[in-house]
């Protein structure tokens, strides 16, 4: 919707338009979360949702929110291509939402311009099944909103749009109605120092949570794409020079995590005392046992790290889940980035009381 933003609000002065937007995506698929379609009531349209697959059927859902129907939401999944079911022939799942738009949005969508114009992180909240209400979210925001603002606000954090909430709402039951937060901010990134399995587990779970993933390691012959596929990118150079790089670059921000996975000193020690003398990154780990955890430790204190600076390294990572390999490994850490990013106890749920959602 970023680059459809100018158009809807240029158009909106000539009256109520059909904004269309993918609000969920799973496999392999043309557009990306937050793509969005606009039908005028001449039925011009503007931008596009699949590259041709959806299009006549979503223009059937905007010719009927035009002529006063509530918001639609249409589910596409995968047509084989040879018969007249309309669908994805990539093989992947939209859920597209369709609503009416008219002059009363203009104030809220012209604040949106400006923030994103002014490059500060914002979202846009549309509810889907609770009478389609919008609000604009700011990091700041601190005023509650159909018990959902918490979770929008993570997603917020993370720089990732979806959704939040039920789908079944009821407003004495289950009073968090199922919304579309969509993102307009870069997402948070995940360094990650290594390039061996557990580098490759993590960097697959890390995008899976919306993370921009890179990869760094000095060695060439192990660092490229094809072992990493998942990751946004793989650079080779020296960790600790690469991070110094990004650092002076303005590229690391207080949503950046760093977790350091190459068990060698001469690669571990540099970053780990350069990363650790950046306090606005959210997240510096390093994978050892406690024996290398003590080792370490020893080695970076006669490079000059502080106490005060060691305390904030999360050393041995991971949660206690008895994991052995490296996916089991990943979710260990990533459970733990999640809890230190929600300032979360980690503890199961069953041995915490009051709400599960704070």
């Amino acid at each position: 919707m970023r680059t459809m933003l100018d158009q809807l609000i240029s158009l909106l002065p000539n009256g109520p338009v059909a904004l269309a937007r993918i609000v969920d995506a799973t496999g392999p698929g043309p557009r990306e979360t937050g793509a969005a379609m606009v039908v005028t009531a001449e039925e011009t349209v503007f931008g596009s949702l699949s590259g041709g697959c959806v299009e006549s059927a979503v223009l059937e859902s905007a010719r009927q929110v035009l002529d006063g129907a509530p918001p639609v939401i249409d589910r596409f999944g995968y047509a084989d291509g040879v018969g007249f079911e309309v669908g994805l022939t990539c093989g992947g799942e939209i859920e597209v939402c369709v609503e009416l738009v008219d002059i009363d949005r203009m104030p809220l969508l012209l604040a949106l311009r400006t923030e994103v114009m002014a490059g500060n992180p914002v979202a846009l909240v549309t509810t889907l099944n609770a009478g389609n209400d919008w609000k604009l979210l700011r990091p700041d925001d601190s005023e509650p909103w159909h018990g959902i603002d918490q979770d929008a606000k993570a997603l917020l954090a993370a720089g990732h749009s979806g959704v939040v909430g039920a789908e079944e709402c009821d407003t004495e039951q289950n009073p968090r109605p199922r919304a579309f937060v969509q993102v307009f901010a870069p997402p948070a990134r995940m360094i990650l120092a290594g390039a061996n399995d557990f580098v490759r587990a993590l960097s697959r779970t890390g995008r899976q949570l919306g993370y921009r993933v890179t990869v760094v390691d000095a060695r060439e012959t192990f660092a490229t794409a094809t072992r990493f596929p998942s990751a946004h990118e793989v650079v080779v150079d020296w960790p600790h020079r690469y991070l110094a790089a990004e650092h002076e670059a303005g590229r690391l921000d207080e949503r950046t995590v760093v977790c350091v996975l190459t068990h060698d000193s001469k690669f571990d020690v540099p970053l780990i005392a350069a990363a650790l003398r950046m306090p606005e990154l959210a997240f510096v780990g390093v994978l050892g046992s406690r024996r290398t955890h003590a080792e370490r430790a020893e080695h970076l204190r006669a490079a000059g790290v502080t106490d005060a600076e060691l305390a904030r390294l999360h050393s041995p990572l991971g949660l206690d889940l008895n994991a052995r390999t490296p996916d089991e490994t990943a979710i260990s850490i990533a459970a733990q980035i999640l809890a230190e990013r929600g300032q979360a106890s980690a503890r199961p749920l069953s041995s915490t009381d009051g709400p599960i959602h704070r």
